[in-house]
């Protein structure tokens, strides 16, 4: 029988919250990069805005899984923190960047053939090809992109989060002089609409790498100067995907999920679907902080293994699930009770209002479940648990959500609602699982809690 997660102290929740915070801000910042191009390419053409939203979901589609895969470093890197295991340390950065070069390869080949790719999803044709495009400007700024990723967990597992942020900051700074200059032909660039800002995005991915790895360079250069045939070992790196591909799996099957979601929502009709996206951007900006408490917990977590303390791991995941579960219970609560006014800050659509003011609330119990799945994933990462979790979103969403919200919608006639009922239905059991999960493993025999 494991040990029971407790009540955390006042100290413990604020150590969280002090490592959640500038990550939080780092997360705003990436999706703040989106929602600049949307704005920019808006004002260029409605036909652009287009191109740039299905270009980034393909974009996104195929780039997830390395992202998530290259999230093995949290683990391994905390752990190898908390144990001061330098040699640990420096393989791990090493073969993450090796890992980063690997599978930069095939994830930039997958962006190339863009219009028969997106060809089944019955878009727009004269959409599509510049969608395609966009996506291609985007395939140089992978390898950064990627790189990115594997020095952000790497510098996050040394609780060293402020040469991120700037990298974030500087980005969307020139992210905005750049999508400016390039989509309308500005400063000696030619005007070259969406296309111009797949590049912007591709510089911009290129300089937020450059900049932490600058940034960061007392703390990384001590253990990139020594390499060694040992990091191009293929067992060593086919460990480090085992850990990290079902990372990447469990964010691909929820951006999928919230995919197929969005396209059952547009078999309603269009304000169902624009009522749809208001509930969603307003779940997606909340959902970045227990994203940042998750990213918290499995550092803090990482930590506790990494020294042999499994008291102090279930410390930090304890104070971790108070502060995801109270900021996602505060933000309920204001969207059910707040949801109209909300909606008016999207539009002024009469037919919109009516739809994004039900979906609303919903969506605000859809914040707490989203809130404890989230937290729970982040502590079973910290702990080197990675595919229960990808099977939990499995099941939750494909199992559960999905089928059920298509079945409310659709058989019942609850139209978009029932789609949102049945991904709170699905979350709901994502987080049950998760949750059970992290009382079984972080209250158990510390022997498990290893990467």
């Amino acid at each position: 029988m494991g040990k029971a997660l407790r009540i955390p102290t006042r100290n413990e929740v604020r150590d969280v919250a002090r490592l959640a915070a500038p990550i939080v801000v780092v997360q705003i910042g990436l999706m703040l990069m989106g929602v600049v191009d949307a704005a920019i390419v808006g004002r260029y053409s409605a036909q652009g805005l287009a191109a740039v939203a299905l270009g980034n979901v393909y974009f996104n589609s195929i780039v997830t899984i390395g992202h998530g895969t290259l999230m093995a470093l949290d683990p391994l890197i905390a752990q190898a923190v908390g144990a001061k295991d330098q040699p640990a340390i420096e393989r791990s950065l090493q073969r993450g960047l090796v890992l980063c070069a690997v599978l930069s390869v095939p994830l930039s080949l997958l962006l190339i053939p863009g219009e028969w790719l997106m060809a089944p999803l019955r878009q727009p044709p004269d959409v599509v090809p510049l969608a395609a495009s966009y996506a291609r400007a985007c395939i140089p700024g992978v390898l950064p992109y990627l790189a990115f990723i594997a020095l952000r967990q790497t510098v996050q597992a040394f609780a060293l989060v402020r040469p991120v942020v700037v990298a974030v900051v500087v980005a969307n700074l020139a992210n905005v002089v750049l999508d400016w200059a390039m989509v309308f032909g500005r400063l000696g660039f030619p005007a070259m609409g969406p296309v111009g800002s797949g590049w912007a995005t591709t510089i911009c991915r290129w300089l937020m790498a450059i900049m932490l790895l600058w940034g960061c360079r007392h703390a990384l250069v001590p253990f990139l100067r020594h390499w060694s045939r040992e990091d191009l070992a293929f067992a060593p790196l086919l460990r480090m995907m085992r850990i990290g591909f079902p990372i990447g799996m469990q964010l691909w099957i929820e951006f999928t999920a919230f995919s197929v979601a969005l396209l059952l929502v547009g078999m309603v009709g269009t304000l169902p679907m624009a009522g749809h996206q208001i509930a969603l951007m307003l779940a997606a900006l909340t959902y970045m902080v227990p994203l940042g408490v998750a990213a918290a917990a499995s550092v803090l977590v990482g930590h506790a293994v990494g020294r042999g303390d499994p008291e102090a791991a279930r410390r930090e995941a304890s104070a971790a699930l108070a502060c995801g579960i109270g900021f996602m219970s505060v933000t309920a609560i204001l969207l059910v009770s707040f949801a109209p006014w909300l909606a008016r800050a999207f539009t002024a659509d009469p037919g919109i209002l009516a739809v994004a003011a039900v979906l609303i609330p919903i969506a605000g119990v859809f914040q707490v479940f989203d809130g404890i799945q989230g937290v729970s994933a982040g502590i079973l990462r910290g702990a080197g648990d990675t595919r229960i979790p990808m099977w939990s979103n499995l099941a939750g969403y494909f199992v559960v959500g999905l089928p059920l919200g298509a079945w409310l919608c659709f058989t019942w006639g609850w139209g978009a609602q029932g789609i949102w009922w049945g991904l709170v239905a699905g979350l709901a059991a994502v987080a049950a699982l998760l949750g059970w999960r992290v009382h079984a493993i972080i209250g158990g025999d510390l022997r498990r809690l290893s990467a």
